[in-house]
């Protein structure tokens, strides 16, 4: 497939622009300071024309005598995503690495990262060599994507195609990613193909065929994936992520909302073919547990919500929102997950009305991607509260110490290394009466909690808009980081040392369950020894099983692993 969104450089320097705008008869392409060009009908709803358009020109098409509108897949913005979209050279960079190749899955533990929050692309490269010291091998960037604004989660984003204007420019994300693999560090980047934001979305005005009004999601009608033009338009967008910019690995956001399954498997197969010869990373979002999708050759693994849901609830005792399902016996859901890897395998959970889940113990615990926090879990709660305010720190140690040292993948959040009380809000940069939709939306979504059921307490949630809530939202070290780095410190060096090496052909053994909060886990490990893990989350903790092996770590009377050698 040769791409067919977004401008093409010809080898004379000249550019082919094209636009799928199957609702238009006519269009034209502006340069900015040059006269207006038609484009030629070529068929299937495609216009084109070549024109000549060095690096740095900005141009748009114009749809209609009221409204031009930026490319879709343009590579680079100027003045937001109502503004001119700007022809870059993807050729333009010069690696430093260009022998990367990429790092196992086995030996992924990934940091997640709002670049916003850390100062852009500039700002995140000058964290990594601390990141690399302290063992993650990974970093995932929040999407990129430009979005309304300067500040944004990046879930609004409008221009897949475009990074953030406020983020940086092409290469300046070219050189981020340069420097983590300078270091031995992948990048992995989460990417939106579900749904697009609510502000400088024109796709509507040109390709209503993009979406189908009549299958609803949370964020209007689902994209139209089934329609070859849109296909590629993701696709594309995905290789351009691999192949131009080099990352390690994608993170799909909220799949199950896109619902089509030979969408995302062809989508799959389609950019392992286009990375040969490299450590290629694909990760799934998907509410619907669907083990499926993780069969060797389609995606290496998925989101463990149930990992982190039933862990919050034997951490914190919450029991609203989406915690109901896992409130009654969390400590067997909490053994099935470690033993099974989801909880929910078909059962229905309680509060909702369908079936969630396929049965997935025959897959490897490293099809699952395990976590404490994320941008989800912290920043969709009303004031953003990190874990480390809302549970007791022995514990938590304890359920750090099980998330870096059980066989699947770790995620961490950025800022939980170092303690940070520091809230992460839900942040947005909109104006006018979207403002106003956005923020009393949230206040309103918050009104089914206890909490926040009087209309006054509801006013303490920070408004999306304001500056202040984006800049409480940057994560600053806690009292107590330099006890926190060592914990991570030691924890992540004890993973490469006895784990990493013995993921290959790991399976899970089972896990039985001890006591009132209490667990006891097994894998059978790639090399024959037993990996043994004991949690203990009870306001009073009971004993737990003495090892028989080689004691790996201990976390006071909550905490045990242990090597059992084949």
């Amino acid at each position: 497939m040769s791409a067919r969104w977004g401008p093409l450089r010809r080898e004379d320097g000249r550019v082919l622009f094209r636009l799928w705008a199957p609702d238009c008869a006519a269009l034209s392409l502006e340069r900015d300071g040059c006269a207006p060009i038609a484009m030629e009908a070529v068929g299937e709803g495609w216009f084109a024309v070549e024109a000549e358009a060095p690096p740095g020109t900005r141009y748009r098409f114009r749809i209609s005598d009221t409204l031009a509108v930026p490319d879709p897949a343009g590579r680079a913005q100027s003045g937001g995503v109502h503004g001119w979209s700007v022809v870059t050279d993807p050729d333009a960079y010069a690696w430093r690495t260009p022998d990367w190749r990429g790092r196992r899955w086995e030996e992924t533990v990934l940091m997640e990262v709002h670049p916003g929050i850390s100062g852009g692309f500039a700002g995140v490269a000058e964290q990594l060599p601390r990141l690399a010291d302290l063992g993650v091998t990974a970093v995932e960037l929040m999407p990129v994507a430009d979005f309304s604004g300067t500040r944004n989660w990046g879930y609004d984003g409008v221009l897949p195609f475009a990074p953030a204007e406020a983020y940086g420019t092409p290469d300046d994300l070219k050189a981020l990613v340069d420097r983590a693999h300078e270091l031995g560090l992948g990048m992995f980047l989460d990417v939106v193909y579900n749904h697009f934001g609510p502000d400088g979305n024109y796709l509507g005005a040109y390709a209503s065929g993009f979406f189908h009004p009549e299958k609803h999601t949370p964020w209007g009608g689902a994209v139209a994936v089934d329609v070859p033009a849109v296909r590629d338009f993701f696709v594309e967008n995905a290789r351009m992520w691999i192949g131009e910019y080099r990352f390690d690995g994608l993170r799909f956001d909220a799949v199950h909302a896109i619902g089509d399954n030979d969408f995302l498997d062809a989508m799959a197969a389609k950019l392992r073919r286009a990375a040969p010869g490299r450590h290629l990373h694909l990760v799934l979002e998907n509410e619907g547990n669907d083990a499926d999708r993780l069969a060797p050759g389609r995606f290496d693994a998925q989101w463990n919500d149930d990992f982190h849901n039933v862990l919050h609830v034997l951490l914190t005792g919450e029991r609203e929102g989406y915690y109901q399902g896992f409130v009654d016996t969390p400590t067997q859901k909490l053994a099935r997950c470690l033993g099974e890897g989801f909880v929910y395998q078909g059962e229905t959970p309680p509060g909702t009305e369908h079936p969630r889940g396929k049965p997935s113990g025959g897959l490897p615990p490293t099809a699952f991607v395990a976590f404490l926090q994320n941008h989800d879990q912290i920043g969709n709660r009303a004031l953003g509260e990190r874990l480390i305010l809302i549970t007791d720190t022995d514990k938590l140690r304890a359920a750090t110490a099980l998330l870096l040292l059980c066989p699947q993948i770790p995620l961490l959040f950025q800022g939980e290394e170092t303690g940070s009380r520091s809230p992460f809000l839900f942040f947005t940069d909109f104006h006018d009466a979207l403002a106003d939709a956005v923020r009393n939306g949230r206040r309103r979504e918050f009104a089914r909690f206890a909490a926040f059921a009087d209309p006054a307490a509801r006013e303490r949630i920070p408004d999306p808009n304001a500056p202040e809530t984006f800049a409480r939202s940057t994560p600053e070290p806690g009292p107590d980081a330099e006890a926190w780095e060592a914990l991570y410190r030691r924890l992540l060096a004890l993973r490469h040392a006895e784990i990493v090496p013995r993921l290959p052909g790991a399976m899970p053994l089972g896990a039985e369950v001890l006591g009132p909060a209490a667990v006891h886990a097994r894998w059978r490990m790639g090399d024959g020894a037993v990996l043994h893990i004991a949690i203990d989350l009870a306001d009073t903790p009971a004993a737990l099983p003495e090892p028989e092996g080689e004691t790996l770590f201990e976390s006071g009377d909550r905490f045990r692993a242990w090597i059992v050698p084949a």
